[in-house]
């Protein structure tokens, strides 16, 4: 039998939180636990952004890498230091945040694995791709404490649920491997002839929402969701119902992401949503969309340093007072978490392959705790 210690750390195991993961999550985190966590990877809509704010200078260009590279820079330079973790990309921003010094030393860094976009089916359908060239063992090798996934997932649709599952399921082995996080976001779709503003989408949305979760948040560490209905549409009881079903269908600690609404509605939803049990965000664009409006790059950057960085803090002070922390979601309180000691030796069974019992599907031995 093993000692009370033992039966701990096997617990710990058996939750998924091995060293790296563990580590991981403290080091995305806000001291008790919670996450305010900004992203910053959204190249396809950055890109759209700058486009717009050229025409207002009668110029119809592209953007330079330089100029997404300056963008992600004072990004990470002005509202990392106002949250706990920064979400960024890999083809613009990771290495360029480290370099230039941007990122500070306590918030956490997340990087994107996957491509902007994706393949699209016939049916509207948007199919997962990696970034060419990129890996979870790139990610895990440069120090990052996160990889992020998103997948676009309808659980009815048929030409893509199931490979989306299994890329999930792929991406989440290989950071049991590497023993590093894994923050999966899934976002729903119109599909079949639909749009955003159809109400067979937007009936369908809830439902989509909470029924991914219930598939899909074991595949992670940290779950990053949609808000589950539409400010307006549904009732403020309706929408309360929804978040405590998708609290329910959550195997693991859930943020909620922003979906480029503005400031004012995410901020209505992250107040529901931490009311029924998120842990915290992880917002991009609601934070900091306008910056792309200016054309002058003095402007931009007084913008960040002015609204966008009270933005996040308004939104982390929400977090901090009412977020669920992320160890109470893995049923773990402080006091536990401090009481562990490690058994003497376990760095020989620290092996680089897949952890027993990591995916929910065999138990952990007592005598083989790595």
């Amino acid at each position: 039998m093993p000692n009370a210690n033992q039966a701990e750390i096997v617990k710990l195991l058996s939750l998924g939180l091995t060293p790296g993961k563990f580590r991981g999550l403290q080091r995305i985190s806000n001291p008790n636990g919670t996450l305010t966590m900004v992203a910053t990877d959204q190249n396809n809509s950055m890109i759209n952004m700058f486009r717009e704010a050229f025409k207002k200078q009668g110029q119809e260009r592209e953007p330079t890498y330089e100029e997404m590279v300056e963008a992600k820079i004072d990004l990470a330079r002005i509202l990392g230091p106002e949250c706990s973790g920064l979400l960024v990309d890999a083809y613009y921003g990771a290495w360029n945040v480290l370099a230039s010094g941007s990122l500070p030393r306590n918030t956490g860094l997340l990087v994107r694995l996957e491509k902007s976009g994706g393949t699209k089916t016939p049916s509207g359908a948007i199919v997962t791709e990696i970034e060419p060239g990129w890996s979870v063992a790139k990610i895990k090798r440069m120090g990052a404490d996160a990889v992020k996934l998103l997948v676009y997932f309808e659980p009815e649709e048929p030409e893509s649920a199931e490979k989306q599952f299994l890329t999930v399921e792929k991406v989440y082995r290989e950071c049991q491997r590497h023993d590093i996080l894994l923050v999966l976001e899934t976002v729903s779709f119109p599909y079949g002839g639909e749009t955003k503003k159809s109400d067979s989408y937007l009936n369908r949305k809830p439902r989509t929402v909470i029924e991914t979760a219930r598939l899909m948040s074991h595949l992670c560490d940290v779950y990053k969701a949609e808000f589950p209905g539409t400010l307006g549409r549904e009732s403020e009881g309706q929408l309360r119902e929804n978040l405590h079903q998708l609290n329910e269908a959550c195997r693991r600690p859930w943020v909620l992401l922003s979906a480029g609404v503005d400031y004012p509605e995410y901020k209505q939803q992250m107040e529901l949503a931490l009311r029924c049990g998120a842990s915290g965000c992880l917002g991009g664009r609601a934070f900091w969309k306008e910056y792309f409006t200016y054309t002058d790059p003095d402007q931009r950057r007084q913008w960040l340093r002015t609204e966008a960085a009270k933005r996040v803090r308004e939104i982390h002070d929400m977090v901090q007072r009412q977020g669920t922390p992320w160890f109470r979601r893995y049923g773990l309180t402080e006091g536990q978490i401090a009481s562990i000691r490690c058994l003497e030796g376990w760095h020989f069974r620290y092996a680089e392959t897949e952890r027993p019992g990591a995916s929910g599907r065999d138990p952990v031995s007592p005598d083989d705790v790595y």
